[in-house]
């Protein structure tokens, strides 16, 4: 069986069974639509926590970015996991004991305040469409190359799948959809790393092969990385071209971002206890682990057979996988000096992302590329978000491996835009309009808000897919640098400290969210051509929500301290849900 039949063979079958799941799961009341019923099981919890926070960012781009600027990249791996760690001990069992849905309904309750309700409800659906823009490009990648469709086409197809089950079912559909889809994820993702692992090192272990020899030499393959690296014009694989500060800002914003990501906190309401709560989080980081300590082998697997493959080698001897991401669009060839050869080297090959002649082939068999040609020699132009897809195609591994990682790719992508899309609709139905601007409506009426709102987050979520702000680990850099810079500071004040006001709080989510908003749209759209000297005290676009939450920090405590304290009864609530035992008492009992 030939390649592409495998592809709609797996493919295909996945999606039968997320459906399939949706209906039998379909939710029938709010509770069951919003947090499940609050009856799943922590383990059940902790896959669909892991298949929701590892989204296309962390399987399809973060390994990409990793292969192509080596150290650097390490900023994602000790960002995200570094704040699901502060999520499990700092948040999530004390949100889960004050017993609300949404982020904003704790918000709005903590903060005694429609207008801090409705506050929230903007920085959730900022952070949300950021967020899912990059899922749904992730989609549109997948389909274009497997199922050789447009990747606009394959954006729309993604769209009307999260459209079913997501809509359908709701929470309880999506957390039960996300359990099979970290299965059908992580499995993808590692088999094709064993093999790799086994042809490059001879250790099937790819967290071992990371650090050991090529097969037949006495060389590391990260020392062979550097060597190359070096021959072609790139900085050593090994080492860093960001400065300290900016480092820390990214790994900072990352961390606090993920704590304050309401798609991934809301999963913490859908146990049943408290200290599921935490075995939950406990569970969620030990699934996410096995992918991520994958992630940086993958990244360096794919980017030794990438330069051994492709550098230097005639175009008309390369293996079919080049032709066909060629057609995808995500990688392009511009043959400079007519030798037929593929010239690899540091710089832009043209002018921005590759713009095709239709139906054209050049003297040398490649596609035709429009773009202006750069002055440098560098003749190729790759998709940083193809390198785990095309990895095993690259590596040469057999057509039901390539079919496998397309669905790991498609579950990985449709796992997060489903739970950030429901976060978008319930706050929309649940905190704007049963909360605050038609409290008598019926559970029939939210239930169907909650529905429509979500078909109309997945169109504007397709429009972003189509038309993606950049790579998907840099689209969703962006989402968790707002949510550091809005949501981490009022939740962590809200549970520890119990002076903090409305005035305080609200203040401070705004600052926050217009500053880092505003810098991200300056720095790259209205002026992205600006070097790292023009950046606030060397702070790029996607580290800036660390200062960002510090502005939020600074100025929620001055005006907390300069307006009225809290009523007695929100600081006996604070006090109530900070009691490490039992989800009972009035926070709960709410």
């Amino acid at each position: 069986m030939d390649t592409q039949t495998l592809t709609y063979l797996f493919v295909g079958a996945t999606f039968a069974l997320y459906i399939g799941i949706a209906i039998w799961s379909r939710a029938g009341s709010t509770k069951e639509y919003y947090v499940a019923s609050g009856g799943v099981h922590p383990i059940a919890n902790g896959m669909a926590t892991g298949a929701d926070w590892m989204s296309a960012a962390s399987f399809i781009s973060m390994a990409g970015i990793i292969s192509f600027v080596g150290r650097d990249g390490a900023v994602y791996l000790m960002g995200w996991t570094g704040g699901y760690v502060l999520l499990a001990m700092c948040l999530a069992p004390y949100l889960r004991k004050f017993g609300k849905f949404t982020v904003p309904d704790f918000v709005g309750e903590r903060y005694y305040s429609q207008t801090a309700r409705l506050v929230a409800v903007i920085c959730v659906i900022f952070i949300s469409f950021t967020y899912v823009a990059g899922q749904m490009r992730g989609v549109g990648i997948v389909f274009s190359r497997y199922l050789e469709v447009d990747i606009n086409l394959g954006v729309l197809i993604g769209m009307a799948i999260v459209f079913f089950y997501a809509v359908l079912g709701g929470m309880k559909g999506i957390t039960y959809t996300q359990v099979a889809q970290y299965c059908v994820m992580i499995v993808a993702y590692m088999i094709p790393a064993i093999f790799i692992s086994i042809m490059v090192t001879g250790n099937p272990i790819p967290q071992l092969g990371f650090g050991g020899e090529i097969t037949g030499t006495d060389t590391s393959l990260l020392d062979k990385l550097n060597q190359l690296s070096v021959e072609l014009g790139f900085a050593e694989y090994t080492s860093g071209t960001k400065s300290t500060v900016d480092m820390f800002a990214i790994t900072l914003a990352l961390m606090v971002g993920t704590a304050g990501l309401p798609h991934v906190i809301v999963r913490f309401f859908t146990v049943p206890k408290v200290s599921d709560a935490r075995l939950s989080a406990g569970y969620a980081l030990l699934f996410i682990a096995i992918l991520y300590t994958t992630a940086p082998a993958v990244a360096s697997f794919a980017r030794y057979n990438l330069i051994n493959t492709v550098s230097n080698s005639e175009y008309q001897q390369l293996p079919e996988w080049f032709a066909n991401w060629e057609k995808a669009g995500l990688l392009a060839w511009q043959d400079k000096n007519q030798d037929g050869r593929i010239q690899y080297l540091a710089g832009a090959p043209f002018a921005g992302a590759p713009t095709f002649a239709a139906e054209t082939t050049g003297t040398s068999g490649e596609r035709v590329v429009t773009n202006e040609p750069s002055g440098n020699g560098n003749e190729l132009y790759v998709d940083r978000d193809i390198m785990v897809l095309a990895n095993p195609e690259i590596a040469g591994l057999p057509g039901w491996v390539v079919a496998l990682i397309a669905a790991g790719g498609l579950a990985a992508a449709l796992s997060t835009a489903a739970g950030l899309l429901l976060v978008i609709s319930t706050s929309i139905s649940h905190d704007l309009l049963k909360s605050n601007l038609m409290p008598d409506i019926s559970e029939k009426q939210e239930l169907l808000a909650a529905r429509v709102a979500a078909a109309v987050a997945i169109g504007v979520a397709g429009y972003f897919g189509i038309n993606p702000p950049g790579f998907v680990a840099q689209v969703v850099a962006f989402a968790f640098g707002l949510a550091a810079a809005s949501f981490f500071p009022a939740i962590i004040m809200g549970i520890f400290y119990k002076r903090m006001n409305k005035e305080g709080a609200i203040a401070g989510m705004l600052t926050g969210l217009i500053f880092t908003f505003s810098y991200i749209v300056y720095f790259k759209f209205i002026n992205p051509t600006a070097t790292a000297d023009n950046w606030w005290f060397g702070i790029s676009p996607e580290g800036i929500g660390s200062l960002g939450m510090v502005l939020n920090f600074v100025v929620s405590y001055v005006v907390a301290q300069v307006t009225a304290e809290p009523p007695e009864k929100i600081q006996h609530l604070v006090e109530d849900i900070r009691v490490p035992r039992g989800a009972t008492g009035p926070a709960a009992a709410h």
